[in-house]
């Protein structure tokens, strides 16, 4: 006699997961689940992880969340006694999904399905059920739908820890389930089941059907009042009368621009976190499922990246960052505080917070030069030069900052990002009639000769930067998205980029080293080139493409007058994109691409990412060429003159504080279409 399969983890014994759609194999405890075959509803702190076929099975991280807790882990749909064939599972916005399946009855003539099924599941788990009838005689089909849960953390959920499902009970007009903490989770109904069974967790209805009527079951879920970490953020305030996002427009001859953009907003609303106890103040979880904790560099990266939104998102980030800087004597005083993070096969993990301290008084500036509000500007510049002092302590006697820690290694990119400190550092306390900048372009101007003496690489190709220096002075040579930030140099007024670490004959070399297939996959910028040593396509930093360090790259290349390589990297990205419905992840796989392929995605890449969200907005920036002066009163366009995507136009920006439109033609040329009053075309 053949035995019977075991049912899917999650599903009661004799309901198997939705024809049609294979579920994927269970991850092995400690093992993170996938997360690219999910569709993620984000509107933080709530979540809804659904799959495909829109069965909630409780398998892998499947379920309903508020504040990292599971309030719903399984929800089966269950019509005229048997699941519905799922056809479709798709994102209506960053918060909401749809799926579609559909049913035949007994009375079905031939092979089309009398009943249609949608399911809208949003975020906070609210779930409608619409029942639509093509048949030609009234129905009376029964409808039930199988709930349970286990409260369980996230993170236990992710490390396949979540433990049993718990008893339920009657409720209202629906379930209830309560935890050993006290804590407990609801589901109510309307309109209201004809029978439900606790020990089953089953709610049922009896659904007459008309010939061509529907019928929806509206379920809504709902958790205790648990004080939150986050709270929810709407999508266009932050505090009173402050816009966080403005309602940016990509339009032109390739319409999957608009389709980016409008996508990339819609993601970073929904990443949109703020902390109780300061209300005011919001930031951008780092990426969903896995990190939407406190802010992080990531956060200010994004923030710096989504400026053309307008300031509000980076003097909130920024203000929260400042808020965790270290103020004890010593030599981390000023430093921001933050954990440390890979940094791929050869280095030692590198510290976010070093990225963050020499990040702030750069975001800082160039807010300034957004349009930056002088109240906040005055609050946040002390933090600012607290940042500065630490930096000045923490160099080594040649100059290089160590990181993570004073026995190194030396990093290319970290002396990148205190290069940019530096230098726009000095441009604020310019700019706020502060003394100190002479000395800081001072300091910058050596640590560019040092840098050029001691980790520039010369050999027959031409030469190239060496990624660190270990202790000891042995360089690290391995290529990779890493140099994209030796041409990230930050912006100056007068519509000017301040100097890179690397001359001209430098520059020119590792532009030409960036668009070769080592390191652009087609899809986009590898962070660890396919011929370096320990070359991982799916390495976070061993070869995986990382989004916001190809934008970084493209921005940078565009600028240095690059524009063969930034416009590859751009349509590759653009590519990549459309392949990811829009909504990029942070990272997908370093594989090259081939005719007739598609980009392989990372298994447990964050998606959406606020950095690959806010890359997108940086992508289209510099696509049309805004550099923007707004103490100087002027704003000064350099699109890329290749126009490699054709006319384009970008709108609903903000600088200065007010709408700002451009439009660039098939030619290159950019004109302005809507400015503030007073502000000047730079050159």
């Amino acid at each position: 006699m053949a035995s019977r399969p075991a049912p899917a983890p999650g599903l009661p014994a004799g309901q198997a997961p939705a024809v049609g759609l294979t579920p994927p194999a269970a991850a092995r405890p400690g093992e993170p689940p996938s997360v690219h075959h999910v569709l993620l509803c984000v509107a933080l702190p709530a979540l809804a992880v659904s799959p495909e076929h829109g069965q909630l099975t409780g398998r892998g991280l499947e379920g309903v969340y508020a504040s990292g807790r599971r309030l719903l882990a399984r929800s089966v749909l269950r019509v005229a006694g048997r699941q519905p064939l799922a056809l479709q599972g798709r994102q209506a916005g960053a918060d909401r999904a749809v799926f579609l399946s559909v049913v035949r009855t007994a009375g079905d003539i031939g092979p089309d399905p009398g009943i249609s099924v949608e399911r809208s599941r949003d975020a906070e788990g609210t779930e409608r059920i619409t029942l639509r009838s093509s048949a030609g005689r009234p129905l009376r089909i029964p409808v039930e739908v199988a709930l349970g849960t286990d409260l369980a953390d996230l993170g236990a959920v992710a490390a396949g820890r979540a433990g049993p499902e718990l008893a339920a009970s009657v409720h209202g007009t629906g379930m209830r389930w309560t935890g050993g903490d006290g804590r407990y989770a609801a589901v109510s109904a309307d309109p209201s089941p004809t029978d439900a069974l606790a020990a089953a967790g089953i709610l049922r209805w009896e659904v007459e059907l008309a010939p061509g009527a529907s019928r929806t079951i509206e379920l809504r879920v709902r958790g205790d009042r648990a004080p939150r970490l986050s709270g929810a953020v709407g999508p266009a305030t932050g505090r009173p009368g402050g816009v966080v996002l403005a309602d940016a427009r990509a339009e032109g001859d390739d319409p999957r621009l608009g389709e980016l953009l409008r996508v990339s907003l819609d993601d970073l609303r929904a990443l949109l976190q703020r902390d109780p106890a300061h209300p005011s103040d919001v930031h951008l979880a780092a990426g969903v499922p896995w990190r939407c904790g406190p802010v992080t560099a990531e956060a200010l990266w994004a923030a710096r990246l989504a400026l053309p939104l307008g300031t509000r998102l980076a003097v909130s980030t920024l203000r929260a960052l400042a808020r965790t800087q270290l103020d004890r004597p010593g030599p981390a005083a000023g430093r921001i505080p933050g954990p440390l993070r890979d940094a791929g096969p050869f280095l030692p993990p590198r510290c976010t917070g070093i990225e963050a301290t020499l990040a702030f008084p750069a975001v800082l500036a160039e807010a300034r030069r957004w349009g930056l509000p002088e109240q906040d500007l005055m609050e946040l510049l002390p933090a600012a030069e607290r940042c500065l002092r630490w930096l000045r302590a923490a160099a080594d006697a040649q100059g290089f900052v160590p990181d993570p820690g004073p026995a190194g290694p030396w990093r290319a990119e970290t002396q990148a990002h205190a290069h940019r400190a530096a230098l726009l550092g000095a441009d604020l306390l310019d700019g706020c009639g502060r003394p100190g900048g002479d000395d800081w372009r001072e300091w910058a101007r050596a640590l560019r000769e040092r840098f050029r003496t001691e980790f520039w690489l010369d050999d027959r190709s031409g030469g190239r930067p060496a990624a660190a220096l270990v202790p000891g002075g042995r360089p690290w040579t391995q290529l990779g998205g890493w140099a994209a930030h030796l041409l990230d140099t930050g912006l100056l007024g007068g519509g000017r980029y301040a100097p890179g670490l690397l001359d001209k004959a430098a520059t020119e070399q590792l532009a030409r080293l960036l668009g070769t297939p080592a390191l652009d996959s087609g899809w986009g910028l590898r962070s660890l080139g396919a011929k370096e040593p320990g070359h991982n396509p799916f390495g976070h930093r061993a070869g995986a493409v990382r989004v916001h360090e190809t934008a970084v790259a493209v921005a940078g290349l565009a600028a240095a007058g690059y524009e063969r390589e930034a416009a590859s990297l751009l349509r590759g990205s653009l590519d990549a994109a459309e392949a990811f419905g829009y909504r990029l992840p942070e990272m997908y796989a370093g594989v090259l691409r081939t005719a007739g392929a598609v980009p392989v995605p990372h298994p447990t890449a964050c998606r959406p990412a606020a950095v690959a969200a806010a890359g997108a907005v940086h992508l289209l920036t510099a696509l049309v060429g805004i550099r923007p002066d707004a103490p100087g009163g002027t704003v000064a366009l350099h699109p890329v003159r290749s126009a490699p995507l054709g006319a384009v136009r970008l709108s609903g920006v903000r600088v200065a504080g007010e709408p700002f439109a451009v439009r660039v033609s098939r030619l290159g040329l950019g004109m302005v279409e809507e400015a503030a009053d007073g502000l000047q075309l730079g050159v």
